[in-house]
């Protein structure tokens, strides 16, 4: 389990947060605290007047993944459990993101078994499927380690 980020809390820290406006790095608060730091964010910070007219723009012509979201209620990629080369591995492996990891290692031996260059010597395009998905269950696999890992 995660704990807060804010100095001296002991609460779980399930909320994520970017450390700055531009950055993929995040914050780990607990809900009293991720409330109270968006409360303060500037979303827009850093920018021009047409750099945040134009990520304004972005950001209300995409808005639809918002109703999907709501309607999974926000299950997959929109609960922020998984980190963006998490996803891209899944992809690879043409699974779900919300995919258990039984189903990852089933995929993964599958598809390492019928890519695999002793089964398919004179395919080049099956030595490179074959590590594509060795790279994507080695992300997932590290993943996984790291959130089953329980400190003593």
């Amino acid at each position: 389990m995660r704990i807060c980020d804010r100095h001296g809390c002991d609460q779980p820290g399930n909320c994520p947060a970017p450390k700055s406006p531009n950055s993929p790095d995040r914050w780990y608060f607990c809900e009293a605290h991720a409330a109270e730091y968006n409360r303060g964010w500037d979303y827009f910070q850093g920018l021009s007047a047409e750099e945040a007219a134009a990520r304004e723009a972005s950001e209300r012509r995409t808005s639809a993944g918002y109703a999907q979201s709501k309607h999974q209620a926000w299950a997959g990629p929109g609960d922020g459990t998984r980190s963006r080369d998490e996803m891209r591995a899944l992809d690879a492996l043409g699974l779900e993101p919300d995919a258990e990891f039984d189903l990852i290692r089933a995929t993964w031996r599958g598809l390492a078994k019928a890519n695999h260059p002793d089964i398919r010597p004179n395919d080049p395009d099956a030595a490179t499927k074959f590590q594509q998905v060795q790279a994507a269950y080695e992300v997932l696999r590290a993943a996984e380690e790291r959130r089953s890992w329980k400190p003593e």
